[in-house]
Parts: C-alpha cells; structure tokens; sequence
C-alpha cells in the first residue's frame, strides 16, 4: 500500500497529534543541547493530551474554513498519519510545522509534500524555522530552494533553531 497525501479531517487531530509527538521524540534528542525525551515530553507532550487534539482539530477546521490563508496535508500509510506540513498565509508564508516519520522517509514524500505547499503558496516569498543540527532538514530545505539567513533562536531557552527564506519563483508567462 502506497502512502497517501491529502487534507486532514478534522477526525484526524489525535492521529495527527501522536505523529508530531512521536516525530519530535525521534528527531530532537540531542545531548549536546540538553534535550531529552523528558524534556521533549515536558514540551510537546500536550499534544496528545485533550488540550492538543482540540488544538490540532480547531486548525484543521480553520484549513477547511480558510484554504487561502492555510494550508495542511497529511500523509497516511494504512491506518496511520506518519507525516504533516502546515503553512500559513502572513507577511508572505510561513511553512511549518513539517514532520515526517523515519519510516515515512527516504521514500520521496517529503518531497511530493513540499510539491503541494509550493503550489498552495504560489509566489510567495516563504520562511521557516528548523532545528539547527537536523542536517537532513536543512539539506531537504536548501534542496526546495530555501537558504539559511544566518538568524538563530532557542525555541523555550533550549531548542537551537534558525531560519531560512525561499524567494519569491515567478511563474513563467504564457503567451
């Protein structure tokens, strides 16, 4: 069974949940920052609390309610959300949050994912936040046209993360 990409439904919001969490406590360990599962948990555990799904299914009726100001797909495999890229509309548009599981990856679905997101944000100059020493993050990023700005931050006094700015690809003009 191949994986799928499409639109969440609001339904989704504890799978969706699960999955993030699940991805962070694959990603973000990191000994050098600080960063363990308990505090990945102290940070991102709420979303698989009732709190986080009724965060996560108030965002996915708000991408129902608003597709031109956001955007989420989801990537299923069998009974399983094991990915999801989310975007919105601001001062240009902000990709994030992207996750993918480590079986989800090295298959081209991040790609197809980011294919989508492209599409939906048209000529936008775009911008996100990734987590500095996710090396296959960035290069996935860099190979989408992003570029690292050199601007760093600690998402809640931990998390070294900088950004990166894709800028605006015009359409070529038909005739």
């Amino acid at each position: 069974m191949a994986h799928q990409i499409e639109a969440p439904h609001p339904d989704d919001a504890a799978l969706v949940g699960r999955m993030q969490l699940t991805a962070w406590l694959q990603t973000y360990p990191n000994e050098d920052a600080g960063i363990d599962e308990t505090w990945i948990r102290e940070q991102r555990g709420s979303a698989v609390t009732a709190e986080g799904i009724a965060q996560w299914r108030e965002f996915i009726e708000d991408v129902v309610r608003r597709p031109d100001l956001l955007f989420c797909r989801v990537v299923r495999f069998r009974a399983e959300i094991v990915g999801v890229l989310c975007g919105r509309r601001n001062d240009g548009v902000t990709l994030g949050p992207m996750y993918l599981l480590n079986e989800a990856q090295g298959h081209g679905i991040g790609s197809r994912l980011m294919s989508e997101f492209l599409v939906w944000a048209d000529e936008a100059p775009m911008h996100l936040w990734v987590t500095s020493y996710n090396e296959r993050a960035i290069r996935f990023d860099e190979r989408h046209g992003f570029k690292l700005t050199g601007e760093r931050e600690l998402w809640r006094g931990k998390l070294p993360n900088v950004r990166m700015t894709r800028d605006p690809v015009p359409h070529p003009k038909v005739a």
